[in-house]
């Protein structure tokens, strides 16, 4: 699942980010206001986390700016105004639930999970397909041609990330930047192994391989 975390606290963030990540998630990070509406304009999340407090534009004004523009990505908002007319306030102006904060993790990540469950599945993609290879984003199983494949976390994400630009070459970078969050390479042989792994994983047993290596350019999956 794709979740855009917005918020100012870059502890309270990353503590939050580095949780989804571990759970199987891929989290983008906006540290303000503004910074956040630019990340969801510019991408296509299944859930947002938006805190109400924060510079330059507080929660609500995001929230109220993404739905006049016909945003209608659920939003989960994390506050420590939690009175009911601070809670009141949110819905109103577009969230789809509150959380107060502190709050407890697991609970948290119940709230996402439920909030991507009721997204109308009309207007959001929760099945990816490429070819006779299946992933359903809510359940988070992978089959091919009917047979179930077993995937950790990260070749989850790996996976999804290649479903989602299946025929196009995909660069070390790319993985880098989107899978493991680097913005740097940290010149390790972390993709190569992470590849194997799940080209063994999807490709054994069928005759036709879907996972291919592009010479000098990257990843491609083939249907």
């Amino acid at each position: 699942m794709r979740i855009l975390i917005v918020e100012d606290d870059l502890e309270a963030a990353e503590a939050m980010a580095r949780g989804l990540t571990e759970a199987g998630h891929d989290c983008t990070r906006g540290h303000d206001g503004e910074a956040g509406l630019t990340a969801a304009r510019d991408g296509e999340f299944d859930v947002m986390v938006v805190d109400r407090m924060m510079p330059k534009m507080d929660g609500i004004q995001l929230v109220e700016t993404l739905r006049r523009e016909g945003d209608r990505t659920p939003v989960l908002f994390l506050s420590a105004l939690g009175e009911v007319g601070d809670r009141v306030d949110g819905l109103q102006a577009g969230g789809d639930d509150y959380l107060v904060k502190p709050y407890a993790f697991p609970e948290l990540i119940a709230r996402i999970e439920a909030l991507a469950r009721r997204r109308d599945t009309g207007s959001v993609h929760t099945l990816l397909k490429v070819g006779e290879l299946e992933m359903d984003l809510i359940a988070r199983t992978v089959h091919r041609s009917g047979k179930e494949i077993d995937l950790q976390p990260r070749e989850f994400q790996l996976l999804e990330f290649m479903m989602r630009h299946a025929g196009q070459s995909v660069t070390r970078t790319m993985l880098l930047e989107k899978v493991w969050h680097y913005h740097f390479d940290p010149q390790t042989n972390v993709i190569d192994v992470h590849i194997s792994r799940l080209r063994s994983k999807i490709d054994k047993g069928f005759d036709r391989p879907m996972l291919q290596t592009v010479r000098g350019a990257g990843y491609r999956l083939d249907a």
